[in-house]
């Protein structure tokens, strides 16, 4: 049997264990990348490893999510994010310099090589056929530090694209008409690769943007082919030199295989509050609109960019419709300044935002109260955008064009025809945005400067025996972590603050669990299905950590927050039955007993209401037991 994508670069980079299904596998890590917002707890944990200098092949720390200075935080997060990148071995890409999944697209993504990420966005190099995967900033710091990185062997999903997309219809419409298919839970525990006749015309960009999105599928990572496609790519990023071909063997087989006919698909949108929540938007051509953003790390390319602007000119947009232009990177922004796209864009009345993620994280431009804003972003959970009862629709770059001209959801295949977009046959080159570091030599006298802000990280203590305490919240299905660790301009400064960002964990949920978890000291939190979807933000464990939780008891994680529990000393339990959801409540009192013996030999615990037995499911490696009795990673790793 031939290998698919996934099992030629996961073989040849393969450390431990073997590529069956469900089995823990252990894999190098050629490249790090992180971003600011996660980037800080990453460097902090790296340093208490004591590692004098990265190990990976290639380490950038891009600075794209709190770029706004309104107080002294974020200044200080992105000083000590660059001397720390100085002093240890990785290249810094400075605030402005752009989006780091763009960055990486461009400039240092290679196909066949493996990357690791502090992003749950991390797969957009799987558009070039590089396997990325994202994770939490502890696991990165680990991979940095010379050490692989642990997952279980992935299902392969086969998606074959047949046909051609109509005008109009693109790759956002393809991984939203995918999400529609799957679900936000339908790519956990897999990875995604597209073939087929019709990848052939999709170009890097927009196949990107479909790995991109793959993270809302729950996918471990996606991947389309290195071809010619790709080679004009990265001879266009005068990269050549870095191509080379990867294809599947004619006889590899995929655990699922789905087809999608692109000649029968139309111009979809994502309604609120979910990526999978997906409709023609030929149905919500009544909704009158408020806000129109465009850009993020799915849909801010040159090409996206310049088919906005070709159906922008000479136009201006509605006057009920603020509209937002965000650029991938400093390389797209300044080809659109020279070109004389940038001229049409602003005509028509677009405001134009540094290259950043902005307002996809709520950083800036948030909507009106109860206000509905079209976005070509790749989430829309509720309060994300930072107005708690905005209404977020997901579409593509066409559509939010054609929607800021009319002020409703417009379908953009009513709109007339546009010159044809094509990608640059060469892009403009200019890497003096990047920050090279210190030569082993010079690191020894580079001083890491930290600001008071950046607070000590919360370490947990080698697992108990027992655990009694009360559930301090219950929750339903797909909490993000949004949900549990908002994002937005006022919450975000204080990601190196652990204590400060506690006041706002689960605000989203309850304005009172803060309070409420201080004042009991522990506790444990109840959820359904898909716990902890979204964002790899490792805040989202390190702050219930820092408040006291003990455990957390679902119905089913999402992979990577399943991860970050674990790597800070948190239980994840599992319902055996998962009807048992239904006889715990908020507040009751639990204890759960022989927790350590359960933990070392697999078996099954029983959570202890004061009414009844619950029996709960340790799923855990051998590996994963360890780092939790040891009360997390970085004990794990100090213990040797």
């Amino acid at each position: 049997m031939g290998y698919t994508l996934a099992q030629k670069i996961i073989c040849k980079h393969l450390v431990k264990g073997d590529m069956v299904r469900g089995q823990e596998i252990a894999i190098r890590m050629d490249q790090t990348l992180t971003q600011d917002a996660t980037g800080t707890m990453a460097y902090l944990q790296f340093e208490a490893m004591g590692i004098d200098r990265t190990k990976a092949e290639l380490s950038v720390a891009y600075v794209d999510h709190n770029t706004l200075g309104s107080g002294f935080e974020n200044a200080d997060d992105h000083r000590y994010i660059q001397t720390v990148a100085k002093k240890h071995g990785i290249i810094f890409s400075r605030p402005g310099n752009g989006i780091c999944h763009q960055l990486h697209l461009e400039r240092f993504g290679i196909p066949g090589k493996t990357l690791i990420g502090s992003d749950s966005h991390t797969p957009t190099s799987g558009g070039i056929c590089e396997l990325g995967i994202g994770a939490g900033g502890l696991d990165v710091a680990a991979a940095m530090g010379g050490g692989a990185y642990y997952i279980t062997m992935p299902k392969i999903i086969g998606i074959n694209l047949v046909g051609t997309l109509k005008e109009f219809v693109s790759a956002k419409d393809i991984i939203l008409k995918v999400l529609s298919m799957l679900g936000v839970k339908g790519g956990v525990g897999a990875i995604i690769e597209y073939k087929g006749e019709g990848i052939k015309q999709l170009s890097v960009p927009q196949r990107s943007t479909i790995t991109n999105m793959g993270a809302e599928l729950g996918a471990t990572s996606s991947l389309f082919p290195s071809d010619e496609v790709t080679k004009q790519f990265m001879k266009a990023q005068n990269r050549e030199k870095d191509w080379v071909e990867i294809k599947p063997d004619m006889d590899a087989e995929y655990d699922e295989e789905y087809t999608i006919d692109l000649s029968e698909l139309v111009p979809l949108a994502a309604c609120p509050h979910s990526p999978d929540n997906v409709k023609p938007v030929s149905e919500l051509s009544d909704i009158k609109i408020d806000q129109v953003c465009i850009g993020s790390c799915t849909n801010s390319s040159m090409t996206d960019m310049l088919t906005v602007a070709a159906m922008l000119k000479g136009k201006t947009i509605h006057p009920d419709v603020s509209l937002s232009i965000s650029p991938g990177s400093r390389q797209v922004y300044e080809m659109l300044s020279d070109c004389g796209a940038l001229s049409d864009l602003i005509s028509a009345g677009a405001r134009i935002l540094e290259c950043a993620c902005g307002p996809c994280i709520g950083m800036g431009f948030s909507p009106k109260s109860s206000g509905i804003s079209l976005r070509t972003f790749n989430r829309n959970f509720l309060g994300r955008s930072g107005t708690a009862d905005a209404k977020v629709y997901l579409v593509s770059p066409q559509t939010a064009a054609a929607s800021a001209i009319t002020g409703f959801i417009t379908d953009p295949t009513a709109c007339s025809k546009i010159p044809e977009v094509k990608m640059p046959e060469h892009f403009k080159i200019n890497d003096n945005m990047f920050v090279l570091p210190a030569s082993k030599e010079e690191a020894e006298q580079v001083v890491v400067e930290k600001g008071p802000n950046i607070k000590d990280i919360p370490v947990g203590k080698p697992l108990e025996d027992s655990i009694e305490c009360p559930v301090l919240l219950k929750l339903g299905d797909n909490i993000t972590t949004d949900h549990i660790m908002p994002a937005g301009s006022k919450i975000l400064p204080y990601r190196s603050n652990v204590p400060k960002l506690s006041e706002y964990c689960f605000s989203v949920c309850d304005k009172t669990f803060p309070e409420r978890a201080k004042k009991a000291g522990k506790g444990i939190i109840v959820a359904s299905n898909n716990y902890g979807q979204g964002s790899s933000r490792e805040h989202a464990a390190l702050v219930p950590l820092y408040l006291g939780i003990k455990a957390v008891v679902t119905k089913s994680f999402a992979r990577i927050h399943k991860a970050n529990l674990i790597n800070f000393g948190i239980v994840p339990l599992t319902f055996k039955n998962e009807n048992d959801y239904d006889k715990i409540e908020m507040n009751d009192e639990i204890r759960i007993d022989n927790l350590i013996d359960s933990i070392k030999n697999g078996n099954e615990v029983i959570l202890k209401t004061p009414t009844q037995n619950i029996p709960l499911v340790i799923d855990l490696t051998e590996r994963q037991r360890e780092i939790l009795l040891c009360g997390g990673l970085l004990n794990y790793v100090k213990k040797g």
